[in-house]
């Protein structure tokens, strides 16, 4: 029996508080810690009142404007699902621009203002011409016990300076990326309904989640592959750790036998090409960045995988983590799993 999630608690909050009171008072997040005023009615359509909105985010710091914030600029992998929620940003910034990244593919980006071509390259210029009401990013947990680096710039930012350049134009609040997947997924459709996302939309979306889900798990109690999620580059091969990486951690728990990297350290086990024969497993999801399956097949300790060799390798978009991207990426998966044979 699955556990009842943010749809149903939230459903039970309206229902038993008059709206007005939770227009006046807002109400906390159903999961996780991050604590955020609503506007909107009761069937979840975005509210034109111009009352105060505030929101706690995961360093601890609380962000308060007089009115719920309606200019929004996003990291990507956050604006996608705002986009999927109906929110509209007016900017994004990120790894990877918009026409690069898979993930923006299907979406309708009219109108969002790319602020940067890589990683820390936010044009200051163009985002104050935006005139943001509000900037959100992640932060990244640095170990396994979530703990928050509080030195260290929020995600997206080159440094602590250009953070504090984008805070002097608008507030920046950060949604902790790590532990488990679904709590984050949570906070996630939180923050977007607090910011106007339509209820309806949220919960058609989360139905959607529940039904790849299933999905999901069938494929993998009936299947006996192993999976590696993998990035590749020149210096040699990253094996994701699945309990450190939110979405994975949610497959796992789902059932999908994910392998844990040999080398030590947190997010990732690190291989040298020297090293990278020592991977195994029967189906590979290969990060978008970085080397794709053309340049493994170069390299002479990895060329003769199992995996690679059966063309089992398919690509790991980091599907952003709402209700509707994960439902996407989980059926996709389950598809692959069933699809694949034990090779390793």
């Amino acid at each position: 029996m699955k556990i009842p999630r943010r749809g149903s608690l939230r459903a039970a909050l309206v229902t038993s508080v008059a709206v007005p009171a939770l227009l006046l008072a807002g109400c906390s997040g159903a999961n996780g810690s991050d604590d955020t005023a609503r506007s909107g009615d009761a069937a979840g359509n975005a509210s034109t009142a111009s009352g105060p909105w505030s929101y706690k985010d995961a360093t601890g710091a609380t962000v308060r404007t007089d009115s719920t914030p309606k200019r929004v600029v996003v990291l990507n992998d956050i604006a996608i699902s705002f986009i999927e929620y109906g929110l509209r940003p007016v900017g994004t910034f990120g790894q990877l621009t918009m026409a690069k990244d898979a993930r923006f593919d299907d979406l309708d980006k009219d109108g969002i203002a790319q602020l940067g071509q890589a990683y820390g390259d936010i044009d200051l210029e163009q985002l104050a011409a935006l005139k943001p009401d509000l900037v959100v990013t992640s932060v990244y947990p640095t170990d396994e016990k979530g703990t928050l680096d509080e030195t260290q710039p929020g995600y997206g930012f080159k440094d602590k300076e250009q953070q504090k350049q984008v805070e002097a134009i608008a507030p920046v609040v950060q949604v902790e990326w790590g532990g488990k997947g679904e709590d984050v997924i949570g906070k996630i459709a939180d923050l977007a309904e607090s910011l106007g996302a339509p209820e309806s939309k949220i919960e058609a979306a989360e139905d959607r989640f529940d039904e790849a889900e299933d999905t999901l798990e069938q494929a993998a109690k009936s299947s006996d592959v192993s999976v590696v999620s993998m990035y590749a580059d020149g210096d040699g091969a990253y094996v994701t750790r699945p309990s450190d990486e939110p979405t994975l951690q949610m497959y796992s728990s789902f059932g999908v036998d994910f392998v844990n990297p040999a080398p030590k350290g947190f997010y990732w086990g690190i291989y040298s090409w020297e090293n990278a024969g020592q991977i195994k497993g029967d189906v590979i999801l290969l990060s978008q960045q970085g080397y794709q399956v053309a340049d493994l097949e170069k390299q002479p300790t990895f060329a003769d995988d199992a995996a690679l060799k059966a063309g089992q390798v398919h690509s790991w978009t980091f599907p952003a983590l709402d209700y509707a991207s994960q439902a996407d990426y989980m059926t996709k998966l389950a598809g692959w799993l069933e699809d694949s044979k034990k090779v390793s």
